[in-house]
């Protein structure tokens, strides 16, 4: 099997293995829907975040509304009368007022937490540096826990304009977002290596060769973007672990003290005799102090001036 590690751009997603005699067609669209998936997850638990935070999300005609503007407008939130939390509401307005403010209490409150971070684990960046593959079933999987947290905490289910099930219904709008600007169509998705596209018409053995032990690192990109940028030669954390080793050769290779340069202090004035180490010229008794070191700071005996100090 071929180990695929996909990237968006310089930023690793997962890796993925796939038979050299994959068609390419199929792998293509296989690496865009778990792409897809993960980042479906990802919007998921944000929102999911909010909901344990503020309650459910409020009617598309009250958000962003003060208390007056509600009541002079005579609005209500049906829905949010039928979505209670298990073991009741805790009101924490929100300041953005998206939601509610009927938030769930403490221990469901965990209990959504506790799936989110389960989810997280399971769909990780961390997964590449640990050598384990992704597949659409494991996305599944933390999808389903993240679905079972809301059925939990919200038996009656949330409103039907409630981000996260929509996102569950497959009924999202993510037009005009960001989050809609990173997903890629399947139809629309390219791979690249080794700064060329591999062709939806042909098969991943036409380009890696029919090696199953090989690994590449391969970048999605959407239909017209153009080639994405090449790979570094080194990564950023082996640049890191270069720059730190020939900093710390260098200080290794500092001048030790026995061949540091010795100088007369100002107070002490000038010396005319031919071996001291004026201001800028050098003598005999200069190479005595750079062979015995700090430890001998002895009258010079060419000159009888006082002991020398390093210059600082």
């Amino acid at each position: 099997m071929v180990l695929l590690h996909v990237k968006r751009g310089d930023e690793s997603q997962f890796l993925l293995q796939a038979p050299g005699s994959s068609e390419l067609e199929e792998l293509t669209a296989q690496v865009a829907r778990v792409y897809n998936a993960r980042l479906k997850a990802q919007r998921i638990w944000s929102e999911m975040e909010e909901l344990a935070e503020h309650g459910v999300f409020l009617p598309p005609n009250m958000q962003g509304l003060t208390d007056e503007q509600i009541e002079e407008l005579k609005l209500k939130d049906e829905w949010g009368e039928k979505c209670i939390p298990s073991g009741g509401s805790v009101f924490k307005k929100d300041d953005i007022g998206r939601r509610n403010g009927q938030a769930p209490n403490e221990k469901m409150k965990q209990v959504i937490k506790k799936t989110i971070e389960e989810a997280k684990a399971i769909i990780s960046k961390k997964q590449v540096e640990a050598n384990v593959c992704m597949t659409m079933e494991m996305v599944n999987d933390a999808l389903d826990q993240l679905r079972g947290a809301v059925m939990i905490v919200y038996p009656m289910g949330l409103p039907p304009y409630d981000p996260i099930r929509m996102e569950f219904e497959n009924k999202e709008d993510l037009s005009g977002t960001q989050a809609g600007l990173n997903v890629i169509k399947e139809s629309e998705a390219q791979l690249w290596w080794a700064a060329k596209e591999l062709r939806r018409t042909k098969k991943l053995s036409d380009y890696v060769g029919k090696n199953e032990k090989t690994k590449i690192i391969v970048k999605i990109q959407q239909r017209g973007q153009g080639a994405p940028a090449r790979e570094p030669i080194i990564s950023s954390e082996e640049q890191k672990q270069l720059m730190l080793y020939y900093h710390r050769r260098q200080e290794e290779l500092k001048v030790p003290w026995d061949q540091w340069v010795f100088t007369r202090a100002d107070t002490w004035g000038v010396h005319s005799s031919p071996r001291c180490l004026t201001w800028g010229s050098w003598g005999p008794c200069v190479l005595q102090d750079m062979a015995g070191g700090p430890s001998e700071l002895q009258p010079h005996q060419g000159c009888g001036g006082p002991a020398s100090v390093p210059l600082r």
